[in-house]
């Protein structure tokens, strides 16, 4: 009789860690639980699957809330030793519709309508700018 007990208690507690772990996996946050309206304007990729990959975004957002933005570009996806950046643009005509891989990744008239740079370098290391075109006003 205990030997049974033992069996089913054991099966049922490895139903509920397989339920709880599935459970867990779908319930993960996202891009689509931020506030806020993000569309993905454009996107590149290189194709070389040898080497580092390189993934550009850029997105609109008409609201500034910087915690929001650079969680977005925390959720984007990233490879060891890629390198990803999203851009932020506040006005959606102002969007690149076409990204490139050299500097800069998009016409340089759509740079007075970027308000933010995320970018996570190929050794990990996050970095989030305001307004990354702005000229700096000369005294």
């Amino acid at each position: 009789m205990t030997n049974r007990f033992l069996f089913y208690a054991l099966i049922l507690v490895v139903v509920v860690i397989l339920v709880w772990i599935t459970s867990e996996t779908f319930n993960q946050p996202g891009v689509v639980d931020l506030e806020g309206e993000f569309v993905e304007t454009a996107f590149y990729r290189n194709e070389n699957n040898t080497g580092p990959v390189i993934r550009i975004y850029a997105v609109y957002n008409p609201d500034t809330s910087w915690n929001a933005l650079k969680t977005y570009g925390e959720y984007m996806p990233h490879t060891k030793y890629g390198n990803t950046k999203v851009y932020f643009f506040n006005l959606l005509s102002q969007s690149p519709s076409q990204l490139s891989p050299n500097t800069p990744h998009f016409d340089e008239a759509m740079q007075e309508y970027c308000t933010g740079l995320y970018e996570k370098s190929a050794m990990g290391q996050e970095r989030f700018v305001k307004f990354p075109f702005k000229r700096q006003k000369s005294d």
